[in-house]
């Protein structure tokens, strides 16, 4: 078996002038990232054409999985996976050249704007002040003083015109902030863009050195009489069923957990919904999972006053629950679901704030009321459970969905993350729990494709 396979391979390698060299005669000067000196027409042609390479190596992709059965057919797979990620390495290159131009001239732009909406300022406070000096004489005044009637209807008709200067001015400035606030708001949508690019980057140059390094393994492995294909099948299947089997702690009532398999399933069906990646949604579940030591560690005691008691120890907490906000549904929900409000779990409160976050994935019972509906509609239920680990999964997806996070990318997802955990203070306070979901995320992303054998 393995004689064949080495001598398949040798004939492939032969027949194309080596795998390396076969791809490289396809591809020369067709894709570059060489954006030095380039007019914006020469890069978007250069673009054109690492798209195209890109769609090509898919295609011969698409073709080359349904005969991969041997290393040879592996490596070839390889070869082209790499080929395509260094295409879209250069392609986003090119668009982060483009989206940094556009930064610039939107910058530029907005630098521009904002003197002419100074110099309005200055014209109006002037304006102004001339208006006011004006609106000071009285009629008395007119007539004791030595100026004459004739003079001053003059400057009263010079007043009318300098109160028509000075609405032009105001449409003016008022146009300008309008204009700048536009500017300011397509910055941030390319600005986002160009953090999108730089991330795909980053990704793929860490993807193709990991199938660079498969790549070397299964050449090596041709050498090696004692590693046959089946027993690099062999060692796939087994990395599939450990990803498989790994236990997804999800702390509900039990405390316990669900095989990631079943996980992945769940925030797939929510992805299906939302147009929230699956991964992503892992990544938000991972780092709630891991959150505070006493996630579902405390009970309800007192329904007027929202304290309670530790559920294994019986210590008093105050804030377990804020009884404005969040006592009325939790009681309501319990009371749907047919649970014992005053013996089912829920967060303890932290140094600041209060507890009475829910389930898997830690909705305060106001939260969990605003999307309850749309979760038993999902489901075609009537109460959602946020104990279930597929209910939970459904909501969160759903709470992503709302934040942005549906748009996908690195920017959308970043804000979506940051924004679950620290809502309107993301930017200063959500940006650690953010790089930490992505982190994971990557990961899932990673455990993912290799299960989908993408």
């Amino acid at each position: 078996m393995l004689v064949r396979s080495i001598l398949a391979l040798f004939f492939v390698l032969a027949t194309f002038g080596g795998v390396h060299g076969f791809v490289s005669a396809q591809t020369a000067g067709v894709c570059n990232d060489n954006i030095a000196g380039k007019t914006e027409a020469q890069l978007q042609a250069d673009l054109a054409l690492c798209n195209a390479e890109i769609q090509k190596w898919q295609g011969i992709l698409n073709g080359t999985r349904a005969r991969v059965s041997s290393i040879d057919g592996d490596v070839q797979a390889l070869t082209v996976k790499i080929k395509s990620a260094e295409a879209t390495i250069k392609s986003k290159n090119i668009a982060i050249s483009q989206l940094s131009k556009d930064i610039n001239a939107r910058s530029e732009k907005i630098i521009n704007l904002e003197d002419r909406i100074a110099q309005g300022k200055r014209s109006l406070a002037q304006l102004i002040r001339r208006t006011h000096e004006i609106d000071e004489y009285s009629l008395p005044e007119v007539v004791l003083a030595n100026q004459s009637l004739s003079d001053f209807f003059v400057d009263l008709d010079a007043f009318n015109a300098v109160q028509e200067n000075l609405k032009e001015h105001f449409l003016a400035v008022r146009q300008q902030i309008s204009e700048t606030d536009a500017e300011r708001t397509r910055l941030g949508e390319i600005q986002g863009q160009e953090q999108d690019a730089k991330y795909e980057v980053e990704l793929q140059k860490k993807k193709t050195a990991q199938m660079e390094t498969e790549q070397r393994e299964l050449l090596a492995a041709t050498k090696q009489e004692a590693k046959t294909y089946e027993q690099i099948v062999a060692d796939r299947q087994a990395k599939a069923s450990q990803i498989n089997a790994a236990l997804f702690r999800l702390r509900g009532i039990d405390g316990g957990g669900i095989p990631f398999k079943e996980a992945l399933a769940y925030a797939k069906e929510a992805s299906a919904q939302t147009g929230v990646r699956a991964a992503f949604i892992l990544g938000i579940l991972r780092q709630e999972s891991n959150l505070g030591v006493n996630v579902g560690q405390c009970l309800l005691v007192d329904p007027k006053t929202g304290d309670g008691k530790g559920k294994n120890t019986g210590t008093p907490f105050a804030r377990v629950m804020k009884p404005d906000r969040d006592v009325t549904p939790f009681l309501d929900l319990m009371g749907r679901l047919g649970r014992d409000p005053y013996t089912t779990p829920v967060s303890c409160p932290q140094s600041v704030g209060y507890g009475g976050a829910m389930g898997p994935t830690q909705f305060i019972p106001s939260t969990w009321k605003l999307y309850d509906a749309r979760i038993a509609q999902a489901f075609g239920i009537g109460a959602a459970d946020p104990w279930n680990p597929e209910h939970a999964i459904m909501a969160t997806a759903i709470f992503l969905q709302d934040l942005g996070a549906g748009r996908g990318g690195y920017s959308a997802e970043r804000e979506a993350a940051g924004r679950y955990y620290a809502g309107g203070n993301w930017a200063s306070l959500g940006l650690g729990y953010a790089a930490s979901v992505l982190s994971h995320s990557e990961q899932y992303q990673t455990d993912i494709d290799f299960l989908e054998n993408r």
